[in-house]
């Protein structure tokens, strides 16, 4: 696990509650590719279910960072592409329970018209400094 620095609020800037503006940290990159709601044998989980798929992806983020040699503790950005923003509070709540509030990585949320297939809600990217 890579020592991270976080800073929620720089001088001048105002807080954000749902990330850090600013990690920091020194060893090895990992990036990890947008995960959908897949399972293992490449189904949707939770077909119009926002709450299903983002439990989905974020079992799949940890199962990627974990073969990197990472976990959400070495995570210092989250990219959440979503079709309707009013996902994000079950997003949220899926990330609480891999990541504390304390722990926050930078995050920028994007609303997009629409993912690779229409029944993806969301898509997340991750950044990660792990290490070395």
């Amino acid at each position: 696990m890579s020592e991270l620095t976080r800073i929620t609020a720089p001088d001048g800037v105002f807080p954000a509650a749902q990330y850090s503006h600013v990690v920091m940290g020194t060893g090895r990159f990992v990036a990890i590719a947008g995960q959908l709601a897949l399972d293992e044998n490449g189904r949707l989980v939770g077909e119009g279910d926002a709450e299903a798929q983002a439990r989905q992806v974020f079992a799949n983020l940890r199962r990627c960072l974990a073969a990197a040699g990472a976990t959400f503790d070495d995570v210092v950005k989250l990219t959440y592409f979503v079709t309707d923003m009013a996902d994000m509070p079950a997003i949220r709540e899926a990330r609480a329970a891999h990541i504390p509030d304390d722990r926050l990585p930078a995050a920028s949320a994007v609303q997009v018209a629409s993912l690779v297939r229409p029944e993806f809600l969301m898509e997340i990217e991750a950044f990660a400094v792990v290490s070395t």
